[in-house]
C-alpha cells in the first residue's frame, strides 16, 4: 500500500478535477482537486517521477472529462488526451523546479504564471490548441458565482481556483505534522478568497432590466444524425432542407428578423458555390421560403467553396483550378447572400493539423471536415442581419474561445449566434458542456446568445447566463423568443484578456531570472569550486 500511495494520491487528484468538471454537480471540489498534486510536489523529490506522477492525474482528467472525443474520432481522441495530457504536466514541471531555485513562495507564485500562461497559449490558433478544460470552465454551470468575468473572463476563475488550492494545501501542509501551534491564517484565507467572489458575484451585481421589442429570433433544431447526413442516409439535401423548412414555419410570423439554422445545415458531398447560389437548382426551395418571408433573415452554417484566381495559403488545386474550401455559414435573405463567415478556429486532428504533425493526416477520421485544411477567416468581421441584429458568428466549437468572441462584440455585434452540430459526440456530457460553456460568453461580453445545434441542446441564453427554452437533445423543435439588441461593452470586451497577459509577462521574467541564477550559479562553481550552494 505505502509503495503506491503517491500513485494513488496523483490519481485522486485527477478525479477530483474530473468529479468537479460541468455537468457534474460537485463543482466545489475544484477548490480542493489541486491540493493532492501540490501535496505530492513537496515530498516527491525527483523531478522525473513527480512528472510522471502529474501526468497521471492529468491524463485521467483528460479522460474522464472528455472521452466522448472518442465518437467523433478515435484517433483524434487519443491524441488528444495523449498530448493534452503531456502539455498540462509542463507548467508544474516548470513550478517544481522555479521553487527549487527562487523559493517556496515565489515558486507558487511561478506555478499560477505558468499554468496561466499555459491556458492562454492554448487559448490561441497555435493548431493544437484545445482549451475545453481551461480551469475556469469548471464554473459554467454555476454562472452566478461568476457575473464578474465580464471583467476578467475565465482567467478570472482559473486564478480564483489556484490562488484557494494554494492556500488550502499551505494549511494541511503546515499543520499536518503538529500536535500543537497550530496555525490557521492560510485557512481563514482561503475561505475568505473563496467566498468573497461568490458574495461579489451574488450581491454586487445590478441586473439591466432589458426594454422589449416586436422583432424575434427562431431557432430551428433540425435533429439530423451528423453520421448519416454525411453520408446522406438520413435521406436527400432536398430532404433534408424540406426538413428544416417545414420545422421553421412552425415559429416564423411577420415579426421573425432573423431564423438560425445549425452548423452545415446546407450541405451537400460536393459541397456549395458560395458565388453561384441563385444557379443551384438544389436550393429553389430554399429562396421560396424566404420569399414568403421577406421580413427576416437567415443565419445559416453551410459547407461551402469559392475558386480563386490564384494559389493560396489553403486552396486545393483541381485540373489547374484552384478552389477553397469552408466550414462557413452565412447571411441570406430573399434578396439574396449578404455576407459569408468562414470558421476560424478549426478543429485539431479533424479539421487541421500543424504542419510537423502532417505525417499522421492519413490516420485522423474526418466527419465532414478535412485535415488537409479548411481555409480559415482572419477578420472578427460582424454579420448584419434584419431587426438591426449584428450578429457575432461561431461555429462548431468556437463559442469556447472567450477573446476571440470578445473581439466581435468590441467590433459592434450585439448578438451572438452559435450554430453547432454536436451530435458528433452522441449523447454524452461534451454536447451538455458545451451549451453551458456558451453562458460564460453571455456573461463576459453581456450580449444575448442564440444557438442552434443539429441535435440539441438549442437555446437562448440572456446577457447574465440564464438559459431560456432550452431544447433537448435528440429533438426535432423551433422555439422563439422576443430580444432587445444590446450594445454595452464590458471591461473585458474593452480590453480582453489582461490578466493572462500579465501572466504571460510575469512567467517571463520569472523563466528569465530562473536561468540566470542557474547560469551564475554554475559559473560560480567552475570558477571558485570550493564554493558550496544550496543549489545542486
Amino acid at each position: 500500500m505505502k509503495r503506491f500511495i503517491n500513485l494513488y494520491i496523483a490519481i485522486a487528484s485527477g478525479l477530483l478535477l474530473w468529479a468537479a468538471w460541468p455537468v457534474s454537480p460537485l463543482t466545489f471540489l475544484i477548490f480542493v482537486a489541486w491540493v493532492p498534486l501540490l501535496w505530492l510536489e513537496s515530498k516527491v523529490e525527483s523531478r522525473k517521477k513527480f512528472f510522471l506522477l502529474t501526468y497521471v492525474t492529468m491524463f485521467i482528467w483528460n479522460v474522464a472529462t472528455t472521452w466522448w472525443i472518442w465518437n467523433a474520432s478515435p484517433p483524434g481522441g487519443v491524441a488528444a488526451f495523449l498530448a493534452n495530457s503531456l502539455l498540462m504536466c509542463l507548467p508544474w514541471l516548470g513550478f517544481k523546479i522555479a521553487k527549487k531555485w527562487l523559493g517556496e513562495k515565489i515558486g507558487y507564485i511561478s506555478l499560477i504564471a505558468f499554468w496561466m500562461c499555459f491556458e492562454y497559449i492554448h487559448l490561441q490558433d497555435w493548431g493544437l490548441s484545445w482549451p475545453w478544460l481551461t480551469l475556469g470552465n469548471s464554473f459554467a454551470t454555476h454562472p452566478e458565482w461568476v457575473q464578474w468575468y465580464e471583467y476578467t473572463g475565465t482567467s478570472g476563475g482559473t486564478l480564483w481556483i489556484l490562488v484557494v488550492n494554494i492556500f488550502l494545501f499551505l494549511h494541511i501542509k503546515n499543520n499536518f505534522y503538529k500536535t500543537s501551534s497550530k496555525t490557521y491564517k492560510n485557512l481563514f484565507a482561503g475561505i475568505l478568497l473563496l467566498v468573497l467572489p461568490i458574495a461579489f458575484s451574488l450581491f454586487g451585481n445590478t441586473r439591466t432590466k432589458m426594454p422589449g421589442t416586436n422583432s424575434n429570433i427562431v431557432i430551428v433544431q433540425p435533429n439530423i444524425d451528423p453520421y448519416e447526413k454525411v453520408s446522406e442516409a438520413a435521406g436527400s439535401f432536398e430532404a433534408q432542407l424540406q426538413k428544416l423548412i417545414t420545422i421553421s414555419e412552425k415559429e416564423v410570423d411577420d415579426n421573425t428578423a432573423l431564423i438560425l439554422w445549425p452548423e452545415t445545415a446546407l450541405y451537400t458531398a460536393s459541397r456549395i458555390d458560395e458565388e453561384g447560389l441563385k444557379k443551384n437548382y438544389f436550393l429553389n426551395p430554399l429562396w421560396s421560403f424566404l420569399q414568403r418571408h421577406p421580413n427576416a433573415s437567415l443565419f445559416t452554417g453551410i459547407e461551402s467553396y469559392r475558386m480563386m484566381n490564384a494559389k493560396t495559403k489553403y486552396s486545393e488545386d483541381f485540373n489547374g483550378q484552384y478552389f477553397e474550401t469552408y466550414n462557413g455559414s452565412m447571411v441570406i435573405d430573399s434578396s439574396g447572400a449578404q455576407s459569408f463567415y468562414h470558421k476560424s478556429m478549426l478543429v485539431p486532428g479533424v479539421e487541421t493539423l500543424p504542419w510537423f504533425l502532417k505525417f499522421i493526416d492519413k490516420w485522423f477520421a474526418k466527419f465532414g471536415g478535412t485535415t488537409a485544411g479548411y481555409a480559415k477567416q482572419k477578420e472578427r468581421t460582424v454579420l448584419e442581419a434584419k431587426g438591426g441584429f449584428k450578429i457575432a458568428p461561431s461555429i462548431c466549437y468556437e463559442s469556447i474561445y472567450g477573446e476571440f468572441m470578445s473581439k466581435y462584440i468590441r467590433n459592434g455585434a450585439n448578438l451572438i449566434c452559435i450554430i453547432t452540430n454536436d451530435g458528433w459526440w452522441k449523447k454524452t456530457p461534451g454536447h451538455k458542456q458545451h451549451m453551458n460553456y456558451a453562458r460564460l460568453r453571455a456573461i463576459e461580453t453581456r450580449t444575448w446568445v442564440a444557438r442552434s445545434a443539429n441535435t440539441g441542446i438549442s437555446c437562448f441564453i440572456d446577457p447574465y447566463g440564464t438559459v431560456i427554452n432550452a431544447q433537448p437533445y435528440n429533438t426535432a423543435a423551433a422555439i422563439k423568443l422576443q430580444i432587445n439588441p444590446t450594445n454595452r461593452k464590458t471591461f473585458y470586451v474593452q480590453y480582453g484578456d489582461i490578466l493572462s497577459k500579465i501572466m504571460v509577462v510575469l512567467s517571463i521574467l520569472l523563466l528569465g531570472w530562473n536561468i540566470a541564477l542557474k547560469v551564475l550559479t554554475k559559473f560560480f562553481k567552475k570558477k571558485f569550486p570550493a564554493l558550496q550552494t544550496n543549489h545542486d
